[in-house]
């Protein structure tokens, strides 16, 4: 008797079955949400070897290539947007022209821009012609890639905008303030989920 009258308590005290099930269930998800396998596949990554290829010969920041392309084109190869924007990296004709000009690619290029290889290399040239241009300053730089350099640098010669990831707010275009956002988010993800496959991880990040 003494024994179950310590027993008694703790049975009752214990959650009931369904309780118990739902409790395990979210420690489950947790788990789950919680672990790289998960995160891969909320977060996947098609043409690797393609962007670090071009990254390596462009100097391009290969996670940041990679956000773009989760924001442009979601990796699928065959999008293409109202203004006539292809591949990947949602290439322009004006784009491309100027990439063809100042990067010295074969005028054939042009004609290949859905091919992925090209189409992530010519991306990656332009991602870093324009972080080049805005001396080094990342922000403006994917901002310049949705909004183009022309306006961007209107906006920081007005003093419309400082350039910082902070002042986001600022930007006139309410599209490229929400484009900034994105690529930023899918940076952070891709910059911790495939930091394996360089060794130059320390060398690229975003201003906070």
């Amino acid at each position: 008797m003494g024994l179950q009258k310590w027993i008694r308590p703790v049975i009752e005290a214990m959650p009931s079955k369904r309780k118990l099930a739902i409790s395990l269930t979210m420690l489950l998800v947790f788990f789950l949400i919680a672990t790289p396998l998960f995160n891969r596949w909320m977060y996947p990554l098609d043409y690797e070897e393609q962007i670090m290829e071009s990254a390596d010969s462009t100097g391009a920041d290969p996670f940041l290539v990679m956000a773009i392309i989760r924001v442009e084109s979601k990796f699928s190869p065959e999008v293409q947007s109202h203004a006539g924007a292809q591949g990947l990296m949602q290439l322009t004709p004006e784009t491309v022209n100027w990439v063809v000009d100042k990067g010295r690619f074969s005028p054939a290029f042009r004609d290949y821009v859905n091919d992925p290889s090209i189409n992530i290399h010519m991306g990656s040239w332009y991602i870093t012609a324009l972080i080049r241009e805005f001396k080094g300053n990342k922000i403006a730089a994917i901002a310049a890639y949705n909004a183009g350099p022309g306006n961007v640098n209107k906006w920081l010669k007005e003093g419309r905008w400082d350039g910082t990831r902070g002042s986001v707010g600022q930007i006139p275009f309410g599209e490229t303030r929400h484009y900034i956002q994105r690529v930023v988010y899918f940076y952070e993800k891709y910059r911790t989920l495939y930091s394996h496959l360089t060794n130059k991880r320390n060398a690229y990040t975003l201003p906070e």
